[in-house]
């Protein structure tokens, strides 16, 4: 689903992202309950900034699975569901 908003640059390139879901149970098979759940740091790029001040297009595109910095980024809720919006820089990287 395209997202109808996309996030103006100003000095630095600008993303939004829809995070993953939290882990539900540990790779042993236990089922975290949802006070302990952490928060994903992982997620999918929905829309991007044209291009900063400086005229640089951003390196990631709609799509991307990036990781970032688990309190990263400023929550965004539109229609019921959390985005996150974040500066390109906060990405650690794009999961191939």
């Amino acid at each position: 689903m395209a997202l109808n908003i996309k996030p103006i640059a100003g000095s630095l390139n600008r993303v939004i992202v829809e995070p993953a879901a939290a882990e539900e149970k540990t790779a042993s098979g236990i089922y975290i309950p949802d006070t302990a759940k952490e928060k994903p740091s992982k997620g999918t790029v929905v829309s991007v900034s044209e291009e900063d001040s400086e005229g640089k297009k951003p390196a990631v595109k709609v799509g991307d699975v990036v990781l970032y910095g688990k309190y990263g980024g400023t929550e965004l809720p539109i229609d019921g569901k959390d985005y996150l919006i974040m500066r390109e820089n906060d990405i650690y990287a794009v999961v191939l």
